[in-house]
């Protein structure tokens, strides 16, 4: 656990946990910009040059991967690996809720969702209600910047301000989720921030919520020898020298580094869901965007898994 975390901590958009949701944001932001996109989101630039956040804004710079490269090529493949491995993980996700919807399903909740603009740009059938469940101040900044920009929700869109590690279930329920019928279930971007204990407990309250029929996705933790993390930490401290940029916060001081934690698809499987992984490397490589040099690419165990599961 890292010491810059508590059990009781809370943030906003341009602090703590809350700024890895503009980073991600800004990978979005730079897919949606290529002539080939993977993915879509017309809302990810302003969100992420409205935060206030500052050092995520360099990630929107095209020029970026090239002056990296001059000084450190490993640390340009690391950055461009991570604005592709964004674009592939949030087209995993989509298509995860396309299928869902495919099948009926028309209650959606996303977990700590962030600056996810899935409520507003994806096709959502008529009748899809999407809860977002996340702290308050994340969603007022969202709420607020989108409507500022006359974005509107293509589904009946709820906000849930509450801290996951308290009683959300209530809270969802208050706010109209129905737990009789099936829902399609999103842990994008959130494991790895959860003690081990806490993932173990999100998982059952998803499966005590979860009808037969519901459908739940989630991206694992990727699992890093702290030499690696430190030496990573070391290089980024370098890259934003060079570049004469603010550092920002070091993400490996807001993850939890448990060895002792569940594998989500095994966890499922024993929990009355089906359940069935995609390594997020294979997925990169089956959409054409994996990046050659990055650190450890050889080794498979390094990166995350993509789950998704049903509910017998």
């Amino acid at each position: 656990m890292s010491a810059l975390r508590t059990h009781d901590d809370s943030w906003d958009i341009a602090t703590s946990v809350g700024t890895t949701a503009v980073m991600v944001a800004a990978a979005r932001a730079v897919e949606t910009d290529k002539t080939d996109p993977l993915i879509r989101d017309p809302f990810a630039k302003v969100l992420v040059t409205q935060a206030g956040t500052g050092v995520w804004e360099n990630l929107l710079d095209d020029s970026l991967v090239a002056k990296v490269e001059s000084f450190d090529p490993e640390a340009a493949a690391v950055f461009q690996h991570m604005r592709s491995y964004q674009a592939v993980r949030t087209h995993f996700f989509d298509a995860h809720f396309a299928a869902a919807v495919a099948a009926g399903i028309r209650q959606v909740v996303i977990l700590a969702s962030g600056l996810d603009s899935r409520a507003f740009r994806l096709d959502w059938p008529a009748g899809t209600t999407v809860y977002e469940i996340d702290q308050p101040k994340v969603l007022e900044y969202k709420a607020a910047t989108l409507a500022s920009h006359g974005a509107a929700p293509s589904a009946d869109r709820r906000e849930v301000a509450i801290d996951l590690r308290q009683d959300w279930p209530t809270a969802l329920i208050g706010a109209g989720f129905d737990p009789t019928t099936p829902t399609a279930w999103l842990a994008e971007g959130l494991l790895m921030y959860l003690p081990a204990d806490a993932q173990d407990k999100l998982f059952t309250q998803i499966t005590q919520l979860s009808a037969a029929g519901s459908r739940v996705a989630a991206e694992t933790a990727a699992n890093h020898a702290d030499e690696r993390r430190q030496e990573m930490r070391a290089r980024m401290e370098r890259v934003a020298t060079e570049l004469g940029i603010e550092r920002g916060p070091d993400i490996q001081d807001l993850i939890y580094h448990d060895e002792n934690r569940a594998e989500v698809v095994d966890w499922l499987n024993d929990h009355g869901w089906r359940a069935v992984s995609q390594n997020s490397r294979d997925e990169m490589r089956r959409l054409n965007r994996w990046v050659d040099g990055v650190p450890m690419g050889d080794d498979k165990d390094a990166f995350s898994q993509f789950v998704t599961a049903e509910r017998q």
